[in-house]
């Protein structure tokens, strides 16, 4: 038997953080708390409108399987009582770590995945003017930063890219559209950005109208955030995508993260691992994930104003362990 706390909590950012949909300024995260024989497994969620949830919505899910959960349900149980989401991620976490905890271990050696001594990540470079977005880039390079995604709508694509390769000329750039191009030409887009050595594009055209991304060569390599949730997507997406990003906000937790690695690698497309803006507690349960990844993106922490144990340490573009 387990028992359940759920906590609400707003987590203010450190500087405005703005995409093609819109703007925040703080982060509201959903915490659960599984507590057994005196071990306590946590876990931590940021409900997404996108995918239209919201705190209460997520709470509610949570609060729907306490009978369940009380009675020690299963991570694998889990999986079919809660629909991939935000919900399931932070109970699947949790359930992770209690496991852990019982048995004087880590979430590396219970999902049998070597623990590197630190792993790349992305540093965002939020949409706003050129001159704000060339600003930020400067400041991560010149801070030894290694991955920067760039944050694009539809408007001066070129200008921004442009500027920020040239303040950041060493770094990996990779571009997250977040389905902001529906009215550009991809083709000729696609070729004017390979000149600035774009290592790859993500999700440019709307979820479920992305047919277009099958009707030409990818010049530089494309990956599907919005348009792949779990595993069962992944092999229709095959003709359209080189890259899928998951994140476990969107799949539902480790659990099923796991089963999309495995699930990417047979269909021979290549990962990467993404996130919501959120803590350390949530970062740290992706990690194993991230060894994994061919591109990573677990920098939701440096956007807060007050990061939550465990406290990732992030550095010279990485992540250190």
């Amino acid at each position: 038997m387990y028992t359940v706390d759920i906590d609400v909590v707003e987590l203010p950012l450190s500087r405005p953080f703005t995409i093609s949909r819109g703007t925040r300024t703080a982060v509201t995260v959903v915490r659960v708390s599984l507590e057994q024989e005196g071990f306590v497994g946590l876990g931590e969620c940021t409900p997404t409108p996108r995918y239209n949830e919201t705190p209460e919505s997520v709470v509610a899910q949570i609060q729907s399987v306490v009978p369940q959960l009380q009675e020690g349900i299963s991570r694998e149980a889990l999986q079919n009582l809660l629909p991939a989401g935000s919900a399931r991620n932070a109970l699947d976490c949790a359930l992770w770590r209690l496991e852990a905890l019982k048995k004087q271990s880590t979430l590396w050696r219970l999902t049998n995945i070597a623990q590197p001594e630190a792993i790349i990540t992305a540093e965002t470079i939020s949409l706003d003017t050129v001159e704000a977005m060339t600003a930020a880039a400067k400041s991560a390079a010149e801070r030894d930063g290694i991955l920067l995604k760039i944050k694009l709508n539809s408007e001066q694509i070129i200008e921004k890219v442009a500027a920020i390769r040239a303040v950041a000329p060493k770094a990996t750039l990779i571009i997250d559209a977040n389905e902001a191009w529906s009215d550009h030409n991809l083709p000729e887009l696609f070729d004017a950005l390979l000149l600035f050595d774009i290592t790859m594009i993500e999700q440019p055209l709307p979820a479920g109208n992305d047919d277009a991304l099958a009707d030409f060569a990818h010049v530089i390599p494309v990956c599907a955030d919005e348009s792949c949730h779990t595993a069962t997507d992944i092999a229709a997406l095959k003709n359209r995508y080189e890259f899928i990003n998951i994140k476990l906000d969107k799949c539902g937790g480790l659990t099923q993260a796991l089963a999309m690695v495995e699930t990417a690698k047979a269909l021979n497309m290549r990962l990467m691992v993404g996130c919501m803006l959120g803590s350390s507690l949530a970062m740290d349960a992706a990690l194993p994930i991230a060894a994994q990844c061919e591109l990573v993106d677990l920098d939701g922490p440096i956007w807060l104003a007050m990061d939550s144990a465990p406290y990732l340490e992030y550095r010279q573009g990485k992540i250190w362990i």
